[in-house]
């Protein structure tokens, strides 16, 4: 589902897209797993995550990606600073 924020992709070379939830849900809950967090509680601290970053979507017609991991990563880290670590470097170790 698109939240109607356009997202700029890492370094300007493919086209725009509408912000998708689902997206970072699931990368947040692949974070919190490499870390050996219970499914369960993997998954609410997706949503707190998610609900975090929707909410300072709003005020925002159009983010980068990188804006939007940015973001999740401080939310995540409230969470769980493990996980939040390998969310922030995933584009890094990869």
């Amino acid at each position: 589902m698109s939240h109607g924020v356009d997202i700029i992709k890492h370094s300007g070379k493919r086209p725009t897209e509408s912000f998708a939830r689902f997206k970072l849900y699931d990368s947040v809950v692949a974070a919190c797993r490499s870390v050996r967090t219970p499914d369960g509680q993997a998954e609410a601290i997706a949503d707190a995550v998610c609900d975090s970053v929707l909410a300072w979507l709003k005020t925002r017609p159009e983010v980068t990606s990188n804006d939007i991991r940015i973001i999740a990563t401080k939310h995540l880290k409230n969470h769980h600073p493990e996980a939040a670590y390998l969310y922030e470097q995933h584009r890094i170790t990869i």
